[in-house]
């Protein structure tokens, strides 16, 4: 097997390994991040909607008590305000969702599905405390879903809960007697569920990976061939020469000119031992001779 052929599969071989642990680290790191993305956009959704929910207990319902005596106004529940904010968002980037799913909801819209529901069973049966991170596939695509429970810790909020007798008249003109009753102080009653599309940020990823995989096979093309020219040109037209060269001495044609190299590098020492080796052999054939 030629040196060039032994030398190119070494080369090949060492590269393609390379190849496979630098993209299945490359790629794990980009997933990794394209997730980290998507999080992040769903923690920031979450945390937009409670701003929402405070500025409208604190700012929006002090200013609608006169008229809550006489009308019912969801804008002044922060569960609502919260959502219909969300809802002009949601025109814009229809796949991105924000609900906050209960069991037994004021508000028929809010009744949780059955995805939904499992996670409120985990948030009420302890299997998961502050909050809950998971992915699942939607018509349209994977969804990375964030969901936070949502518990009744203040007595107040009691108030318009607990049994239809004790609710604003109201509230219940507009959602009836049957919903959103019931609820127990410290009790798991809904849960704050972001979804947030995996496809975009997973496609950019998978973009990246490819032009770093064909960046570094181009990057390889150029070493192999400029490795592969280094080689001919220093080690592998020399040697020829000179095993040539050498082949034609060992046929007893000694009066041959000097191999000239002008490197001091192996290939130059090499030369140089054997133009003393062919002169050493040359002087003694000549002493044989006489």
């Amino acid at each position: 097997m030629r040196l060039t052929v032994k030398f190119n599969l070494v080369f090949v071989t060492v590269f393609l390994l390379g190849m496979l642990v630098a993209g299945g680290l490359t790629y794990r790191l980009l997933q990794k991040n394209a997730r980290n993305e998507v999080l992040q956009n769903a923690r920031i959704i979450m945390e937009a909607a409670l701003a929402q929910r405070q500025y409208t207990v604190e700012q929006v319902t002090p200013l609608l008590q006169v008229q809550l005596r006489y009308t019912f106004l969801p804008q002044s529940v922060s569960a609502y305000a919260a959502t219909e904010t969300f809802n002009i968002v949601h025109k814009e980037y229809p796949d991105f969702s924000y609900k906050e799913a209960a069991l037994n909801p004021t508000n028929p819209r809010d009744r949780a599905v059955a995805w939904e529901e499992d996670i409120l069973r985990q948030f009420r049966d302890g299997l998961a405390k502050d909050e809950i991170i998971g992915e699942r596939e939607t018509p349209t695509g994977g969804s990375l879903f964030l969901a936070r429970p949502i518990q009744i810790k203040n007595p107040a909020c009691l108030k318009c809960h607990t049994l239809p007798s004790d609710a604003p008249e109201t509230m219940i003109a507009q959602y009836g007697p049957s919903n959103g009753f019931g609820w127990k102080l410290n009790e798991i009653v809904a849960a704050q569920i972001v979804s947030v599309p995996t496809a975009v940020a997973r496609t950019q990823a998978m973009h990246a990976f490819q032009v770093f995989m064909l960046s570094l096979a181009g990057v390889f093309l150029f070493i192999f061939i400029a490795l592969n020219l280094m080689l001919r040109f220093i080690v592998i037209r020399p040697v020829t020469k000179l095993a040539a060269l050498a082949d034609r001495v060992s046929l007893g044609e000694v009066d041959l000119p000097e191999f000239e190299t002008s490197g001091r590098d192996e290939i130059g020492k090499l030369a140089a031992s054997f133009g003393r080796m062919r002169k050493s052999l040359e002087r003694a054939m000549k002493m044989l001779e006489e």
